[in-house]
């Protein structure tokens, strides 16, 4: 019995050493690219010049070497992957301007982004931040937010409690320790908890990138359990941990208060997919210097350095295949016309349900192991963001480059639950949980742009029910029973504003307007207004559907990428971008950013030296 269990060990790690570790391919991290900083560029036309390229047939170029269907940072990340490594690659967006989620607009004079809030894992030597300035050249500048960089606010304006929470493996306990004393036996639990299951994420590629025979196996036999303490923790909700830690309500709310970052309430939520969310933030948190915009505006050059390009409006409306059902290219909508784009290569940022629902022919959306992937996942929840734009500066209006997150109270999934279940007219004039930031405290570049003015971004969550009638409107003009609607979540989150930061008057308001579920699918394409991809519940986290949804779809020179293949937000899409390159170069990327990282620490560390 020893001996036959040593000999399957032996095999596992000859298998995991070839196909995960093993690398034949080309690096796109092989070298160091980071540039001298050139001067950051403010002029709108001059940065639409890239971001807003239009799609004309005559723009395509030719002997693509693949297509990649959206330009969020799922899509645009693996395209400047397969960009440093040579590949011809046209990305290809519906919405006027790239970027995804990434992207921005101006209103009124204000410049609002959409999705990049703050991002984690950005100190110099870490892996993340090494991989995304080789993907940007070095051209990426991030702003560190202030610390605490999180406020918790709990509670009626009768009874609020505030919590601030801060960054540093030691800081964070430290903090919370103030706070809560007493329960630092809790609190010692929880962060060995999330660092410890943190670490075991490395298992969720392992499981992407091995051949499915070897998925199979280390799934089937429970050995995925055993190996990873990511998929021993993940069937356990945030409810069940948390409360099995302390009793005290108000640290069970700061324990699990940033829920919202993935969309699931407690009890639905994976405590290793929150576990990642914790420690991605204990070493600080950031923002882009310039604006979320500047994010896709430093990697499009790249992919138009080999070949490729970046265009938009340019709405794909299905795949393209050859009489043996392999991809072969796409369509795309110009005016009533359809203009086909012949590739090698097909890579979809679109998410699993457009892709497999919307863009294949009716005869392949039936395919067995198509509809069981679909069967093993479920939407995500609504996001509702209202847009206010402040006659005033930071100091004259209080606010400071860090993040809110305040709720009425402290029993989230009551709370959210009831909510989500609610009547339309009932839920908007009760929000339980809103984010509030200020892009423009975080931004230092921004009184050079707009002098005298500021901006907030609230985020919550909404019912794409409670819009759906409106689903075929106009964009500009559903009617009124719709304004009305939008215009009750946007005073009630206004008002849960002006409690809370004091300098902030109705007067100061120059420019406010909400975005829906149905903002969402019109403008980035989400289905059901979706805003971190498929849902991130506990089923999500199932060893069997981690394997099983993977880069590689049922149809051959078909591939997905971005949220859908590994996680949600800027750093799950960007690591989704990783896998599904890691599959179509034969190689291991995440390794090689490590690498990467690696090797700019001992020549930083022999310079110091010297």
């Amino acid at each position: 019995m020893l001996f036959s269990l040593g000999l399957i060990c032996v095999a596992l790690i000859i298998f995991l050493y070839k196909y995960v570790f093993g690398n034949s391919g080309p690096n796109p991290f092989e070298t160091d690219t980071r540039e001298p900083l050139r001067e950051m560029v403010h002029d709108r036309k001059e940065k639409n010049k890239v971001l807003k390229q239009g799609f004309l047939a005559s723009k395509v170029p030719t002997d693509l070497d693949a297509v990649i269907i959206g330009s969020g940072i799922g899509g645009l990340g693996l395209a400047v992957l397969l960009a440093k490594v040579g590949k011809k690659v046209l990305v290809l967006e519906q919405h006027d301007r790239a970027g995804g989620c990434c992207h921005t607009f101006t209103e009124k004079g204000f410049e609002f982004d959409v999705g990049i809030h703050y991002i984690g894992e950005l100190l110099d030597h870490k892996p993340f931040r090494c991989m995304l300035d080789s993907m940007t050249n070095g051209q990426l500048q991030w702003e560190p937010l202030d610390n605490p960089f999180d406020q918790v606010v709990i509670g009626p304006p009768e009874n609020r409690r505030r919590y601030p929470i801060y960054s540093g493996r030691t800081r964070f306990p430290e903090e919370l320790k103030k706070c809560f004393p007493g329960e630092e036996k809790a609190i010692d639990e929880y962060m060995r908890l999330v660092k410890r299951v943190g670490r075991g994420i490395w298992f969720l590629a392992v499981l992407k990138l091995c051949p499915a025979p070897l998925a199979k196996f280390l799934v089937y036999t429970g050995l995925v359990r055993r190996l990873s303490s990511f998929f021993e923790m993940a069937p356990r909700s945030l409810t069940e941990v948390v409360n099995g830690l302390t009793e005290n309500k108000d640290l069970r709310a700061v324990f699990a208060y940033i829920f919202g970052t993935y969309g699931n309430m407690p009890k639905e939520a994976s405590f290793a997919m929150h576990s990642l969310l914790t420690t991605h933030y204990l070493n600080g948190a950031w923002y882009p210097k310039g604006g979320a915009s500047e994010i896709a505006y430093h990697m499009i050059p790249i992919i138009e350095s080999a070949g490729g390009a970046v265009l938009v409006r340019a709405p794909v409306n299905r795949i393209l295949f050859n009489k043996a059902n392999e991809a072969c290219g796409v369509s795309v909508m110009k005016g009533q016309e359809e203009v086909h784009i012949h590739a090698p290569m097909v890579i979809s940022n679109a998410g699993i349900f457009n892709t497999y629902q919307k863009l294949l022919p009716k005869e392949l959306q039936a395919m067995p192991t198509i509809q069981k992937q679909l069967s093993m996942m479920k939407n995500g929840e609504g996001g509702l963001s209202v847009f206010v734009g402040l006659n005033g500066t930071k100091e004259e209006l209080g606010l400071k480059a860090d993040n809110y997150w305040i709720f009425t109270e402290t029993n989230f999934d009551e709370l959210v639950e009831n909510y989500m279940n609610g009547t339309r007219e009932e839920s908007a004039k009760s929000i339980p949980l809103l984010f509030v930031a200020s892009p423009s405290a975080k931004d230092p570049t921004w009184e050079e742009r707009s002098p005298g003015k500021s901006t907030l971004s609230l985020v919550s969550f909404a019912n794409y029910t409670w819009f759906e009638e409106w689903k075929d409107g106009k964009v500009t003009n559903r009617g009124e029973d719709y304004k009305d609607l939008k215009q009750t979540f946007i005073n009630t989150a206004l008002d849960v504003v002006l409690e809370n930061f004091p300098k902030i008057t109705r007067d100061k308001v120059e420019y406010i307007d909400a975005g829906t579920p149905l903002t969402n699918t019109y403008y980035i394409g989400a289905p059901k207004g979706e805003i971190y991809g498929a849902d991130h519940g506990i089923a999500r986290f199932d060893p069997e559907v981690c394997m099983t949804v993977r880069p590689q779809t049922p149809l051959k020179n078909l591939y997905l990428t971005g949220q859908d293949v590994f996680l949600c937000g800027f750093a799950g899409a960007l690591a989704g971008a990783l896998t599904c390159g890691s599959v179509i170069l034969n190689r291991n990327l995440h390794l090689d950013a490590i690498g990467l990282a690696k090797k700019i620490k001992f020549i930083n560390a022999k310079l110091k030296d010297e």
